[in-house]
Formats: C-alpha cells, sequence, structure tokens
C-alpha cells in the first residue's frame, strides 16, 4: 500500500498530542511580568502568587532591570505584558490530559474566532465576485496583457506583497489572494504552485525583513529599548537581498513548468486544480465591461482600505472583516443579484474556506495547550542561560536558530517580541554586540521558520490551493536552505 502523507488536520492533531507530551516532560516554569495600566498610570507586576501595582516610573523599569523608556509605555508602543528578566521561577506541573488535548482545538477555534469570521467573509466575497464573473472576465483581459510577459506576474506580485508584509506585517490576509491569483497564474500556464509560492513567499519574506513592520520590527525595538530605526539599513539589505533570491527561485522553476508542464510537482493534480479554480469553465470570450470594471474596482478597493485601515487607523480583524462583508453587499447591489441569489452564493463561498478556517483555529489549540502546560517560559529561560559564554559570531546565529525553534511553539511576531525581547536582549550587552542584532535574530528566526511552520500559516495556505505539505516541503527545502544560509553569513559579518 502506498504511503499517504497525511492532510494539514492530521498533521496538526500530532503535533497537539506532541506538545501534549511535552508538557508532562518539561517543567513548568514561569517569568513575572509587567503591564502598563493607562488610566491609572501604574505597572501591574504579576508574580507567581500575587499581584502588585507599581509607580508607572523609569526607576521602576531600572529596578527590574528593565531598559525600556517609560515613553514607551504612556505611549502605547508597548500595549502587552512583558517578562521580567531574571525572574524565572518553577511552578507545580500543569500537564494536559487527554481531555485537554481534544478540547484544544475548539479553544483554539474559540480563540481564534477573529481570524476565522475573515477568512469566512472573504470566502462570500469571493463567491460572489464569481457569480458576476467578474473573475473571468478579468483573468481574460490579462492574459492577453501579460501574453509573452508572463514572468511579470511573478516579479509584480511577489514584490508587491513583500511590501505589504515589511510595512505593515501582510500575513493572514493573503488568505484572500489565493482564491484570486491562482487562476491567474494557472491562466499564464504555470501551476498552482507558482502562484503559491509568490502570495505566501512574497508575504514571508516581507514580514522576515520587516523594516517598518508594526507588529515585530517596531514592538519588538520599542520591548528591547532600542529605536526601530537602529539596524534598519541591514534589514534593507537584506530585503532586497532575500527578495531577489526568492523570485530568481521562482522564476527559474516557473520556466521549467512553463516549457515542459510535467515538470511541475504538482502535475497530477493538474486537472483537479483546473477544476477547483474554474480554469475548465473560464468564458474566455467575456468582455470586460464597464460595470464588471466596476466591480472589479469596489473589490480592489477593499484591501486598499483594509491596508490603509491597518496603518492608519489601528484596525484590526473585526474591522478588516466588516470592510469585506460591506464589499460583497455593494457588489451584489451593483450586479443586481437577487437577494435569495446572494445569500446563497456567499454562504457557498463562505463554506468553501470553511476547512481553511478549522486549521487555523486547530493551530491556535496547540499554543493553548503551551499556555496552559506553562511551558513556554521554560523554554525561553532554557534558550537564553544555553548561549553564555560563546563568542558574538557564534552567539549571533544561535540566537537564530533559537527564534526558529521558538517559533514553532509562539508563531505570533507581537506576542513573542514582548515575552522574548526584555530577557533576551541584555545577552547582546554581555556578548558586546547591538541589541538590534537580538531584533534581527528574532526576525529572520521567525521569518525562516514560517516557510515550514505548521503551526504557522503554511497549512492553511496550501488548504486552499490543495497542495500537500509534503510537496510544499519538496519545493521549497532548497530556498529554505540558501536562505538560511545568507542569512546566517549576513548577521556574522553584522556583528564583526
Amino acid at each position: 500500500m502506498k504511503f499517504k502523507f497525511p492532510s494539514a488536520q492530521t498533521i496538526l492533531f500530532l503535533i497537539a498530542g506532541f506538545v501534549t507530551l511535552l508538557t508532562w516532560l518539561v517543567p513548568a516554569g514561569k517569568y513575572d511580568n509587567l503591564a502598563y495600566n493607562a488610566s491609572s498610570n501604574t505597572f501591574t507586576k504579576t508574580m507567581q502568587d500575587k499581584v502588585i501595582e507599581l509607580p508607572a516610573t523609569q526607576e521602576t523599569l531600572e529596578s527590574l532591570h528593565i531598559k525600556i523608556p517609560i515613553e514607551k509605555f504612556t505611549n502605547g508602543d508597548i500595549y502587552k505584558p512583558i517578562g521580567i528578566p531574571n525572574t524565572y521561577h518553577e511552578l507545580n506541573p500543569q500537564p494536559q490530559g487527554f481531555t485537554d488535548f481534544v478540547e484544544s482545538p475548539i479553544k483554539g477555534v474559540i480563540a481564534s474566532a477573529d481570524i476565522i469570521f475573515l477568512i469566512l467573509i472573504i470566502g462570500g466575497l469571493i463567491g460572489i465576485m464569481n457569480l458576476t464573473g467578474a473573475f473571468d472576465a478579468g483573468i481574460s483581459w490579462l492574459a492577453k496583457i501579460l501574453k509573452g510577459k508572463e514572468f511579470v506576474l511573478i516579479i509584480l506580485v511577489t514584490t508587491l506583497i513583500a511590501a505589504g508584509g515589511t510595512t505593515f506585517g501582510l500575513a493572514e490576509e493573503t488568505m484572500a489572494f489565493f482564491p484570486i491569483l491562482i487562476p491567474v497564474f494557472l491562466a499564464a500556464k504555470y501551476d498552482a504552485m507558482v502562484g503559491l509560492a509568490c502570495i505566501f513567499l512574497g508575504s514571508a519574506i516581507g514580514t522576515m525583513c520587516s523594516t517598518i513592520n508594526p507588529f515585530s520590527t517596531i514592538i519588538a525595538s520599542d520591548a528591547a529599548g532600542i529605536s526601530w530605526t537602529t539596524g534598519l539599513t541591514n534589514r534593507l539589505i537584506m530585503l532586497f537581498l532575500c527578495l531577489t533570491i526568492t523570485i530568481i527561485y521562482i522564476l527559474r522553476y516557473a520556466n521549467r513548468v512553463k516549457k515542459d508542464p510535467s515538470k511541475s510537482l504538482i502535475y497530477d493534480q493538474k486537472e483537479e486544480l483546473n477544476r477547483l479554480f474554474g480554469l475548465d469553465k473560464l468564458n474566455k470570450n467575456i468582455k470586460l465591461t464597464p460595470k464588471l470594471k466596476l466591480i472589479i474596482l469596489i473589490f480592489s478597493l477593499c484591501f486598499v482600505v483594509m491596508i490603509i485601515g491597518v496603518s492608519f487607523w489601528d484596525w484590526w480583524f473585526v474591522e478588516m472583516t466588516a470592510v469585506f462583508l460591506v464589499g460583497a453587499i455593494v457588489i451584489g447591489l451593483i450586479a443586481r443579484i437577487e437577494e435569495g441569489v446572494f445569500i446563497e452564493a456567499f454562504v457557498k463561498g463562505a463554506a468553501e474556506l470553511l476547512s481553511v478556517a478549522f486549521i487555523v483555529g486547530i493551530a491556535r489549540g496547540v499554543t493553548i495547550l503551551m499556555e496552559d502546560g506553562l511551558i513556554s517560559d521554560t523554554l525561553l529561560y532554557y534558550a537564553s542561560t544555553m548561549t553564555e559564554g560563546m563568542n558574538k559570531g557564534v552567539f549571533t546565529n544561535v540566537m537564530l536558530i533559537t527564534y526558529s525553534a521558538l517559533s514553532f511553539f509562539m508563531p505570533s511576531s507581537s506576542g513573542m517580541a514582548v515575552l522574548t525581547m526584555p530577557i533576551i536582549s541584555p545577552l547582546a550587552d554581555i556578548v558586546h554586540i547591538g541589541r538590534e542584532t537580538i531584533v534581527d535574530t528574532y526576525q529572520y528566526g521567525l521569518g525562516l521558520f514560517y516557510l515550514i511552520n505548521p503551526t504557522g500559516l503554511i497549512l492553511a495556505a496550501l488548504a486552499i490551493v490543495k497542495i500537500g505539505f509534503d510537496k510544499w516541503l519538496k519545493f521549497v527545502m532548497p530556498l529554505f536552505i540558501i536562505l538560511f544560509l545568507t542569512t546566517m553569513a549576513m548577521l556574522t559579518i553584522s556583528v564583526y
């Protein structure tokens, strides 16, 4: 019997089982944490057995060995509780049992309700767009425009999404792009892997080499006690270098597939994917009428408004989801879709992304198991103590690998930053390197492992495109190794 690689859901359940086992093997422990209360202008220090309030002053921070300007708290730059250095203590074990394991995906779905609703509403919007025929018309028009220059699509999509990643952390929002852009790549005679790579890797490289991303660069720099502009030049160089390597890698694969479709890693799924994305029913004769142009414009404006809202108006998932819901309704009115037909198409579109939503929830359940088992801080404690006595070159690369490993258990960039930076960044002072290097190792470590991290977004993306994790690993591992070696070299150079 031929071995079949397990589905995304099964992979995540296996990981949840592994993490459940870890809670029996890894000692429970926790760092004290500190949170700022804007209403009373005080700090709340949470310890093992009590909670106390402290004055929100620079002296308080210095007494706790936290080298962060008080202004970072009072102006809202640091809005989550941070770990306090040198306060790790072991706790009574909290091993997670079979009941906790079974309940974890349910808790994960509840905790991830915001992103799950975003995914479902986007699915509904796409269902409405498919009903109007606007996608067919747009794809046919684009295929004619790009004929003979399809490679421009690869460069353009990857670069634009990377720009979103490096500026405002475009990641979860890319789930909307897969059903929209994959048919465009298929119409350009590439395979779905090319489209997946352009979108997912564009986001990954952008967030990995974040420059002004408030959810990683800025919050991590603030938590490390430095300005986010410190080290910006190195990150810009890394962004250009890694993006160039990635685009060349995708282009090489895409050209092979275009010349010989049998070279595709997913050639056996060609007909299935054409059906999935409607290429077998694509109406190439449909004209891009003024009404369809307006519908595509409204659809595009949803993303523009979302980006502006996240970047300038402090929007998050509720507001983003509302934008796509309003967009669907407006498009329905423009296309004069009957109310019953609209609801049916919307629900059908949402249902097609339901499996993706569940994957996001199950992945969040893995993190909940770690939090409830009290082993997250223990892993951080071990990571911070194993680097003592290292020279700065070795230290920097060990921290890169450490952050990659930690991201398996803590895939949230902002959560990782506030938890680890106050504890890890002081180690830079000991080995005589700038704290911006710790911020870099944090970003690059998370970003590199993000390419293959099953507790991140890759399994959700693969579920949309119906590509197995094994095929993705076969595609991406050579690039992963190239980028890892490049990053290690650049980090080593930066500290000497």
